[in-house]
């Protein structure tokens, strides 16, 4: 092929005018000429060749230059085999321009910037795989990225010197992450002042698996509020009535969590009357002391939300499949919307809401999708008169209907939100917001309105057997927020059942007392019951110095007496506590109130009911992730996870939860890390 060089290439890509002005000083020819030639393969159409490996490259088409930046970058970064393999032999030295050889094919001399040090830090084989497995754990990519050619041929760019990586290679590194970082969970567990709760998710698969997601809940030493998932365990056979418990035992084992499980929440849809029996059986074995074992939560708060939002849609299915037919018209056309929307500004409706089509997946989309639509229905009406093909128009009564709907749908979206923050709210907080719900859907369900009884009472009655189920543990937590104690309790107790309150009263207070009483008990050495002595328990030292007391006292008969005295001081001493806090006056109710901060100041005054407040507050109402809040269906393991090893499995799902929990060991180190990282590539 005929090589032409019609004009010389310049330092700024661009070829010389053969008819510049001879005294005009010629730029400085770019030194990447030394290692290309160029190759006129068409008119117009100018190619740059590597002496070396032969290649070429793009360098001029019509009036496009494509420059020599490219071209540097093959030679300076070994990208070119040939120099690569002739650099192994005489290393390339910047500092001249024909290396240190003096050769002629050395790569061209790079212009230096400042680099701050980067220079000195050596490329790290080791931390870049480790840096490799995190990116894979806290993305979902598949272990097999790294194995793919575009991931490969993009990190030799970066870094020709690192080696590739095999599937079984990252596997390991991801299982090494994954061990180092549940060391430090445990480690972190092992020092939380008191116990863990935990919560039980099924997901499915295509092959008929199940897998058990179980989170622990708990507060840690500094009275912060965790939630980490401890283990994914897979069941042959979820069905099983037993399939929970053999999760539950292992995750046990696995965080040498024995003796230390406070409570556990499971939803309904996932479970029978005789595998919750046997939680509950579980449950008094592991923790027989806690209300005689039965703090077991047969109902996930988001999920019952979730029906109930099911149901409400599904009584008007109809009319909700015409909007959304009518949505679908606006938006999968072009010139449709563009009517719509002028019509809008010429009805000047003043809506600034998104009109999209709901994913039927999460209900929250549908709902955000019959709101809008509701704002802008005046256009929909006036649609037919500038569209004549749009025949689906929802009539007046079928608006109101949806209207109506949205107005109820607003209070489940509202209580389910809470349950998205990235911070899981304390248990404290879910008392008031149930109460609410459960007084709303009660007055809606006796409307005088045939439409919203008939819409709302089958929701109300679902929804009051969950009230009934959990009210106990939510009011408990809400007696040990120090700005409503009882006083909350009662007043909503009342507002629900009027004179017949007394009952649900007495429970709260008897559960209370009762709930005190056995962490007084646990935390007591070798503790010894007394009949008639309302569970206080009295210790081996006590008995000890019950036993020294009568020795003392033999003499003058008054040994009785003394252990009278002890057991009397003993137990005013461990009612007082709560009881005090009770007659306390209520906090002022500040928006800013951190209850958690509050117990955490105040241990040292209340050391037994803080440890209570510190299990109570860190129960879980809910079982899914923040994510899963809005689905309206069982989760589905893909069919990639579910070709993992399970213990593969479980370390990606796990770790990738703990380094956005932000708890990890390495977490104080992830952003220098990455940065040490960016610097070697």
């Amino acid at each position: 092929m005929e090589i032409d060089y019609p004009n010389t290439p310049t330092e700024n890509y661009e070829p010389l005018c053969s008819e510049a002005p001879p005294n005009k000083r010629r730029r400085k020819k770019s030194i990447v000429w030394e290692h290309f030639t160029i190759e006129t393969v068409g008119p117009g159409c100018t190619r740059a060749c590597c002496k070396l490996c032969k290649k070429s490259f793009a360098y001029i088409t019509g009036s496009k230059l494509a420059g020599t930046s490219h071209l540097k970058r093959h030679i300076a970064l070994g990208i070119c085999p040939v120099f690569r393999q002739k650099n192994q032999q005489s290393p390339y030295t910047p500092g001249s321009r024909t290396g240190g050889t003096g050769s002629g094919t050395d790569p061209p001399k790079k212009r230096h910037r400042a680099t701050h040090g980067l220079a000195s830090i050596p490329f790290d084989q080791d931390r870049c795989s480790k840096e490799i497995a995190k990116m894979i754990m806290l993305h979902d990519y598949p272990l097999h990225i790294v194995e793919h050619a575009g991931f490969n041929d993009f990190i030799r760019t970066l870094q020709p010197q690192f080696n590739n990586l095999s599937f079984k290679t990252v596997q390991e590194d991801c299982v090494a992450v994954y061990l180092k970082e549940k060391q430090s969970l445990r480690n972190l567990i092992s020092g939380i002042p008191g116990y863990v709760s935990l919560t039980l998710d099924l997901w499915t698969s295509n092959q008929t698996l199940g897998y058990v997601f179980l989170t622990g809940h708990f507060i840690d030493g500094d009275w912060n509020l965790q939630r980490r998932i401890l283990n994914v365990v897979m069941v042959p056979s979820p069905e099983s009535d037993y399939a929970f418990n053999q999760a539950v035992v292992a995750c046990l084992s696995d965080w040498h969590l024995k003796g230390r499980l406070f409570t556990l929440a499971v939803d309904q849809s996932f479970s029978n009357e005789t595998s919750m029996g046997n939680l509950r059986g579980l449950l008094s074995v592991r923790n027989p002391l806690m209300l005689n074992g039965q703090l077991l939560i047969g109902n996930c708060y988001a999920r019952v939300l979730s029906r109930l939002a099911q149901d409400a849609l599904g009584a008007m299915r109809e009319t909700i499949q015409k909007l959304r037919e009518s949505v679908k018209y606006v938006n999968t056309s072009e010139s449709h919307k563009e009517k719509f929307i002028e019509l809008k500004q010429q009805l000047q409706v003043p809506s600034s809401k998104d009109l999209s089509i709901d994913d039927q997946t999460k209900w929250n989309t549908t709902y955000h999708m019959l709101v809008a639509a509701c704002e802008l229905k005046e256009v929909f009406n006036c649609l037919d008169t500038a569209d004549p093909d749009y025949k689906i128009s929802p009539s007046m009564d079928e608006w109101k209907r949806i209207e109506t709907l949205c107005t109820y749908l607003k209070h489940l979206f509202d209580a389910a939100n809470i349950l998205t923050s990235p911070s899981y709210p304390a248990t404290n907080t879910f008392f008031l917001e149930v109460s609410k719900l459960q007084i709303e859907l009660t007055h809606a369900a006796t409307s005088q309105d045939p439409f919203v009884s008939n819409l709302i009472k089958p929701l109300q009655e679902r929804f009051d057997k969950y009230w009934k189920d959990c009210y106990l543990v939510l009011a408990i937590a809400v007696v040990l927020d120090p700005r409503f104690k009882m006083k909350l309790v009662e007043f909503t107790l009342t507002k629900i059942y009027g004179e017949n309150s007394d009952s649900w009263m007495r429970a709260v207070k008897d559960g209370v007392h009762e709930l005190f009483l056995e962490h007084i008990a646990q935390a007591l050495p070798l503790p010894a019951l007394e009949e008639g002595n309302e569970g206080i328990t009295k210790t081996e030292t006590q008995q000890e110095g019950s036993q020294e007391g009568n020795h003392v006292s033999t003499v003058d008969g008054l040994s009785d007496f003394e252990t009278y005295i002890n057991e009397i001081t003993s137990s005013q001493h461990m009612k007082s506590e709560l009881d005090q806090y009770l007659e306390e006056s209520l906090l002022p109710r500040a928006q800013e109130f951190d209850i958690l901060d509050w117990w955490k100041l105040n241990k040292l005054k209340y050391p037994t009911l803080s440890k209570m407040a510190s299990d109570v507050l860190s129960i879980p109402v809910c079982t899914v992730s923040p994510d899963c809040v809005f689905d309206t269906e069982v989760r589905k393991m893909d069919n990639y996870r579910s070709s993992l090893h399970p213990a593969t499995l479980e370390a990606l799902i796990c770790t990738k939860d703990w380094f956005q929990s932000g708890s990890s060991s390495s977490q104080s180190s992830t952003h220098v890390s990455n940065a040490i990282v960016k610097m070697e590539f």
